[in-house]
C-alpha cells in the first residue's frame, strides 16, 4: 500500500520528466486536492497510507490532464493572489503575480487617501485585485465589475469566501458601454482589463491560449480598445483628484500614459514589474 508521501513523489517524477518547472508544488497541490486536504495537511499526512482507491485514480487523472496542458489552477480549482485562497474555473483568468503590482499601488493609493474611500474595480474576473484591495485597506468600499453572470458567480463566491462581502460589492456591467446609472463617485478605478493584441492571441503559450478566457485576454487589435473605453467612458464617475490605475502589457505603457493624459489626467506615473516591464500606469484626474 502506497503513503500519501509515495502518491506525491510519483506525481512529481512525471511532471518534472514532462519538463514542468513547478514540479513539486504542482504534484503537492494536485495530491493535495485528490485527497481532500490542504498542503499543510497533506505535509503532516505524507506518512500515512493512502486507504482511498479513489485518490490515486484522481491524481493520475490530473497528471494526464495537466500533460496536455491544463493549467493546474483549474485542476485543483484555486489559487492564490496576495495571500488570499482563490476559487478559479475556466469563466476567469488565473491571477498572476504581476497583477499582485496593481494591487499594491492601489492599497497605497488608498491608504494615502485616508478615511472613507470608494474604489471601483473593472474587469474584475476572479475579483482578485478587489479582494486583495479590501483586505488591506478596511476602511475602503469596493464595487467590482465584470459583464458575465458566470464570472460574476465566480467573484461572489471569492467575496464570501475571503469574509470580505460587507466590504465589497460585485455588479454585471460591460466596460464597453457608459457605467450603470446610480453607481455614484468613486476616490479611484482600478483594472486590469484585456490587453493582448488580437493578432497576438495565437502566439500565446498554450495553457493560455487553449485554457484561459480569450475574452479576458483580447484588447483589440492594438491591445488598448478597453484602456480607451475606460479613460473615455468611466472617468465621469471619479471624484475630482481621484485616481485610475491601469494594468498594461509589455510595450504599452508610453501609449497607455497618453490615452491618460488626453482623457484629462496628470501626474501619470509607470510602475515596473520583477521583469522590469513597465506593467502599471496611473494617473490622477486633473
Amino acid at each position: 500500500m502506497l503513503t500519501y508521501n509515495d502518491v506525491y513523489l510519483a506525481a512529481r517524477r512525471k511532471l518534472r520528466t514532462a519538463g514542468i518547472a513547478a514540479h513539486d508544488l504542482e504534484a503537492r497541490l494536485i495530491v493535495a486536492r485528490a485527497a481532500g486536504k490542504t498542503r499543510e495537511e497533506l505535509l503532516s499526512s505524507s506518512r500515512l497510507y493512502v486507504t482511498d482507491v479513489t485518490v490515486s485514480r484522481s491524481v493520475d487523472e490530473m497528471i494526464e490532464r495537466r500533460l496536455k496542458g491544463e493549467p493546474v489552477a483549474y485542476l485543483v480549482g484555486e489559487w492564490e493572489f496576495y495571500g488570499i485562497p482563490l476559487v478559479v474555473n475556466d469563466a476567469v483568468l488565473i491571477p498572476r503575480v504581476d497583477t499582485e503590482l496593481l494591487a499594491g499601488e492601489a492599497i497605497s493609493l488608498m491608504k494615502r487617501r485616508g478615511g472613507q474611500t470608494r474604489l471601483l474595480d473593472l474587469c474584475a474576473g476572479s475579483g482578485c485585485v478587489g479582494l486583495a484591495i479590501a483586505a488591506n485597506t478596511p476602511s475602503c468600499r469596493i464595487v467590482m465589475i465584470d459583464d458575465s453572470e458566470q464570472v460574476m458567480a465566480v467573484c461572489r463566491s471569492n467575496m464570501l469566501r475571503s469574509g470580505l462581502s460587507r466590504s465589497v460589492t460585485a455588479i454585471v456591467a460591460d466596460v464597453l458601454e457608459n457605467p450603470p446609472a446610480l453607481l455614484g463617485t468613486f476616490d479611484a478605478i482600478v483594472s486590469n482589463p484585456p490587453y493582448i493584441p488580437t493578432g497576438d492571441l495565437p502566439n500565446l503559450d498554450p495553457s493560455v491560449r487553449d485554457y484561459e478566457p480569450l475574452r479576458a485576454l483580447d484588447g483589440g487589435p492594438d491591445g488598448l480598445y478597453y484602456i480607451r473605453a475606460i479613460a473615455t467612458n468611466w472617468t465621469s464617475l471619479l471624484k475630482p483628484g481621484g485616481f485610475l490605475a491601469l494594468e498594461c502589457g509589455a510595450g504599452q505603457a508610453g501609449a497607455v500614459r497618453g490615452i491618460l493624459e488626453e482623457s484629462g489626467f496628470g501626474g501619470v506615473k509607470t510602475h515596473s514589474d520583477t521583469l522590469g516591464i513597465e506593467r502599471v500606469v496611473v494617473g490622477k484626474l486633473k
